[in-house]
């Protein structure tokens, strides 16, 4: 197979190109240059909000393609419209963010979703991006687009610092503010899941969408953070604390408290979805204490510190902000 991945240097498209070279895929990555491939590549380089920035996807022919972009949904139409002679299938990596909030029903791959243009050229609205995006790909390419609707996603290389954050809070020991409850339920997807999905969905010829994250129940609060405590080898000591004291204290779920959310609307409709047409489909998940390992190692291998995204603000919990709901008083480091 020959597949263009268009980014391919970071996260998801990381391991997407990765994947794909597992599997002696000849891969093709279009990116800005700004971070180094992996090796065994061919990089072609250009920026897709440039004037002529496309020119070097001017040439070419490839099996599938895979779009990793999360920004203004003209990038996608622009580059999709260029292709769609020259490709078989088109992956465009989109989120289950699409879908209207708040749900009126366990979200399935029908329900509805935010309004959006594929013509759109700012992608201040995250969802009607996404959602734009996914009509880019689908008008270029018809019932050859894949739309894959991820959830929460984790694993080496992420650069959202979601999962990088709680382990370095942890490493560091001491009482550790765990958002409860333990048992509460908890549905993502591991990068490298993901990867192997979406190309055995372009190998097999898969179209449409795809709700892609694991079933609810993969992995608890719980399993997550005592995953985090025995892979750092730290002494933490997880202090679960109810939602309502989280709240009360100001505590922001899902940005102070990456992965957590307080009971209600958002968390039903992140942790919720119906996933069984991605299962049917061939989709697995690997264990949660598997994704943690491997991403502290990543970690560590990088001293500690993760890449952050630019357009996305750093996550976490302030230290003093911890401490206080914890009863601590004033700490240090």
């Amino acid at each position: 197979m020959k597949l263009l991945i268009l980014g391919g240097t970071e996260f998801v498209g990381r391991a997407v190109a990765e994947a794909a070279l597992a599997r002696d895929w000849q891969v093709t990555v279009f990116h800005r240059g700004r971070h180094e491939p992996p090796e065994g590549v061919t990089a072609l380089h250009g920026d897709r909000l440039a004037d002529d920035g496309l020119a070097a996807l001017a040439d070419g022919q490839w099996d599938a393609v895979v779009d990793t972009w999360s920004g203004a949904p003209s990038a996608v139409r622009d580059t999709a419209r260029l292709l769609a002679g020259r490709a078989g299938r088109y992956a465009y990596i989109s989120s289950g963010s699409v879908y209207a909030f708040p749900p009126t029903e366990r979200l399935t791959e029908r329900s509805r979703v935010v309004a959006a243009s594929p013509d759109a050229t700012d992608a201040d609205d995250y969802a009607a991006a996404k959602r734009g995006g996914e009509l880019a790909a689908a008008d270029a390419f018809g019932d050859r687009a894949l739309l894959v609707r991820a959830g929460l996603i984790l694993g080496p290389y992420e650069n959202i610092g979601r999962l990088p954050w709680w382990l370095n809070r942890i490493a560091r020991g001491g009482p550790v503010l765990a958002p409860g409850p333990r048992e509460m339920p908890l549905q993502y997807v591991d990068a490298r899941d993901l990867a192997e999905w979406t190309l055995d969905a372009v190998r097999d010829g898969l179209g449409g969408a795809y709700n892609l994250v694991s079933e609810l129940g993969q992995a608890t609060m719980g399993e997550l953070l005592e995953s985090c405590v025995r892979v750092t080898g730290s002494d933490a000591e997880l202090r679960w604390t109810a939602p309502e004291e989280v709240l009360a204290a100001g505590i922001e779920p899902w940005t102070e408290l990456p992965v957590w959310l307080a009971p209600g609307e958002l968390r039903d409709a992140i942790y919720g979805p119906d996933v069984s047409k991605a299962l049917a489909t061939g989709l697995r998940c690997r264990p949660i204490d598997e994704t943690v390992t491997d991403t502290w190692s990543w970690l560590r291998s990088l001293g500690g510190t993760a890449p952050q995204r630019p357009d996305r603000p750093a996550v976490g919990l302030p230290t003093e902000k911890e401490a206080a709901a914890l009863g601590l008083g004033r700490t240090s480091g």
